[in-house]
């Protein structure tokens, strides 16, 4: 057998990361059997559909490197793979359940509907719509004032459904609670219950690997696909994302949890790959850092806890640390360029010269360049020529008496030190502050916070040299007139 995986999103904004973390685990399971992944869109609610999400869905994917199969673009012999493209075949199986005897009409309206769940209510029992004889003059007359009507599963009583789930286990479900569903609606458009089935039969899946929250879907489910006699894939409900140190399941009030904002911050693929597979899943209890080729080896459904799983952005940040701290020097200054440009502090086309100072402070900035965005907190003044001063910085290093003339005197120290080193700069400034009988921390700190603006960085020798003589000197110049206006 072809294990034959999918992911079917509803393009209604945008791809949450527990929504991704389902779709890496259907394609983990494709990939480490040597099968297919497919994706689909489900869009038949037109109503909710955003025109730009089928794009994030895309964009996510790709970035993630998850590739698919088949699909959008892909194409492949059992498309369309959007379901507003696919009413044909829904059309198609209606039929057949209808000759079946599986589906009727149903007349009944909300009001209806409504007094029978409030006569339930008052005798204490569940509700769960049911088939009610229609009378031939009362249908006669239903069809001449064009009375709508969605088209029911008529559920058989007296059965216990029995799903092999391969995470939760055995799961019952007796058929004597599942009401009478609807297929599709008075306006012709197909539910997701039904549509999904076809789709998954059409398109061969092995195995439906979806959020736990499909479970009580699964049963409905499973009648069609005995009335359509289509061969049961296999199940498998993954627990919910919950919040950071909650039960509750992650939603967008719990901060970041699209995939779009964790790419927008420069975050590396390959970590948040890494992150998302151990959401819920172990190999064992000590490795924590996977290649995408050892996830591919080692992943299986077996090792998903049937628990839910709490997001944890530190430890997201801490993975994304080890992957960055692993990453070649030349792919570092190639994900930190974007952000300089869309900032205005890069020009098209990028100088050798331009990249080579990229490369130097990429370098300076070592560990704490965590995210690719940390290049414009951590790093924006070595691209502008304006010098911000941190308040905090400037009250704690520059609020000082003597520290005016220890700057200028420092100055002098930057006109003549050569060449305009590291080496030379630190050899220089060590002699100044002995010779003048000052601790290195009175002199380190504040010619920091005079040259580049800040309280902390990366080696101040470093900052220096990246910086060149003539902006450190023009900014101690400013530095002693803002202290002196001020």
């Amino acid at each position: 057998m072809i294990v034959r995986t999918r992911f079917a999103p509803s393009p209604t904004g945008f791809l949450h990361i527990g929504g991704v973390r389902t779709a890496l685990f259907n394609w983990l399971l494709a990939r480490h059997h040597g099968g297919q992944f497919i994706l689909r869109i489900d869009d038949t609610d037109q109503q909710r559909h955003v025109e730009a999400a089928v794009a994030l869905i895309l964009d996510g994917f790709r970035w993630m490197g998850m590739d698919w199969d088949e699909g959008p673009e892909a194409g492949g012999p059992h498309g369309p793979y959007f379901q507003s493209q696919r009413a044909d075949r829904y059309r198609k199986a209606t039929e057949a359940l209808i000759a079946g005897g599986h589906v009727y009409r149903d007349y009944s309206t909300q009001e209806e509907r409504d007094a029978d769940r409030r006569e339930a209510e008052a005798f204490k029992r569940a509700y769960r719509f049911r088939r009610k004889p229609v009378s031939d003059a009362d249908l006669a007359r239903f069809e001449a004032e064009g009375r709508p009507y969605g088209l029911r599963f008529e559920v058989p009583l007296g059965r216990t459904l029995v799903l092999n789930d391969l995470i939760k286990g055995p799961v019952e479900q007796k058929t004597d609670e599942i009401g009478d569903f609807v297929i599709v609606r008075p306006d012709g458009t197909p539910l997701y219950n039904f549509a999904s089935v076809i789709d998954d039969a059409d398109m061969q899946i092995t195995h439906v690997v979806r959020a736990e929250e499909h479970l009580t879907n699964t049963f409905p489910q499973m009648l069609i696909f005995e009335a359509l006699g289509y061969q049961l894939p296999a199940f498998a409900h993954v627990p919910f994302v919950a919040a950071p140190g909650s039960r509750k399941k992650l939603s967008k009030r719990d901060g970041a949890v699209g995939l779009d904002e964790y790419i927008n911050r420069g975050y590396l693929p390959s970590a948040m790959m890494n992150y998302l597979s151990r959401l819920g899943w172990s190999y064992d209890d000590t490795q924590e850092i996977f290649s995408r080729e050892e996830l591919i080896e080692k992943f299986s459904l077996d090792r998903v806890n049937s628990s839910p799983a709490s997001h944890d952005p530190d430890k997201l940040f801490w993975i994304q640390g080890e992957w960055m701290r692993k990453l070649p020097l030349e792919q570092k200054v190639d994900g930190v360029l974007p952000f300089l440009k869309r900032e205005g502090l890069a020009e098209e086309p990028i100088s050798d010269a331009f990249r080579q100072r990229v490369e130097a402070v990429v370098v300076a900035l070592g560990d704490r360049l965590k995210v690719f965005g940390d290049i414009l907190t951590l790093g924006r003044y070595f691209f502008t020529e304006t010098l911000t001063h941190d308040p905090d910085a400037v009250k704690k290093r520059l609020r000082k008496d003597g520290v005016p003339q220890l700057l200028a005197e420092l100055d002098q120290v930057l006109e003549t030190v050569e060449p305009f080193d590291v080496p030379s700069l630190e050899k220089a400034i060590h002699d100044y502050a002995e010779s003048h009988g000052h601790p290195m921390g009175q002199v380190v700190n504040p010619l920091r916070v005079a040259t580049t603006g800040q309280g902390v960085g990366p080696g101040l020798y470093d900052c220096l040299a990246i910086l060149g003589r003539a902006s450190c000197r023009r900014r101690i110049a400013e530095t002693l007139a803002m202290l002196q206006t001020s």
